[in-house]
């Protein structure tokens, strides 16, 4: 554990201190606990700069996102033992069962159910609801009856009869963010990590959706070559402007430089 303390001003004046100190210990299980204390004690001996604020800023966001790896660490080995049991996506991203398929993008989610030859539409019950799907033939028990992954936005939603022996269903998300691992509850859930959205299809979702994209596949291969995430690239350039506009903090300061480290 380092200690910083006795910190000088180089030059006095005669308005100023003669002489103040910073004596706070640098605990590397804490670093943006030490970070925190150096910025207020800058504050303090100068004008806060926009980047002093907003650098301060990041730390609390920091501290409540170290506190939330922290409750999420039991949460992730719980998906990784249930994942032991994730299925593969068929190549439209959802699954091939017996009775039915299913496929989605990020926008929308199809479903394919096969009927006697020769059904008539008036024979088909397809009921589509905010946050359920049900859907077989009249006087029959229903193919497929429960609650879906995710709400859909019903008054875009349509399905249709084809060939009068394929009920197609296609249901659109509210949440455009985020895969579906299963489509009813309780039916087999699929590995998302294994999603992938055609690359043909990424030029036509709208700005915010596209952008979100290309952001979780970046930080997913950044992930898996045990690279920096786009958050922890956009700390470390935070960190080197305020190095920069604060360069006689640096200088007495040495270990400040294993914040490269610790903030990732």
């Amino acid at each position: 554990m380092a200690i910083l303390s006795d910190y000088e001003e180089a030059q006095q004046t005669p308005t100023s201190p003669s002489s103040f100190s910073f004596n706070t210990a640098l605990d590397p299980s804490n670093p943006l606990g030490f970070l925190d204390s150096a910025l207020n004690f800058l504050s303090q001996e100068s004008d806060v700069s926009p980047l002093l604020k907003e650098f301060k800023k990041r730390i609390k966001a920091e501290e409540e996102s170290k506190k939330a790896e922290e409750k999420g660490r039991a949460e992730k080995k719980r998906r990784e033992e249930e994942k032991k049991g994730m299925r593969v996506p068929n190549k439209d991203n959802g699954l091939d069962m017996e009775n039915h398929s299913w496929a989605q993008t990020l926008q929308e989610v199809t479903i394919t159910v096969p009927v006697p030859p020769g059904t008539k539409s008036r024979d088909v019950v397809c009921e589509i609801k905010k946050k359920s799907l049900k859907v077989g033939l009249r006087g029959q028990s229903p193919i497929l009856d429960g609650e879906l992954f995710e709400t859909i936005k019903v008054g875009d939603c349509i399905w249709n009869l084809e060939d009068q022996k394929t009920v197609s269903v296609l249901l659109t998300k509210c949440d455009r963010m985020n895969w579906w691992k299963y489509l009813l509850k309780g039916g087999p859930e699929i590995d998302v990590q294994k999603a992938e959205p055609e690359p043909s299809r990424l030029s036509d979702l709208d700005p915010e959706t596209r952008s979100t994209v290309e952001k979780m596949m970046f930080d997913q291969k950044q992930e898996q070559l045990g690279l920096p995430t786009s958050k922890e690239i956009e700390n470390e350039s935070l960190l080197k402007q305020f190095m920069a506009q604060n360069p006689n903090f640096s200088d007495e300061n040495q270990d400040i430089n294993f914040f490269n480290m610790n903030m990732k």
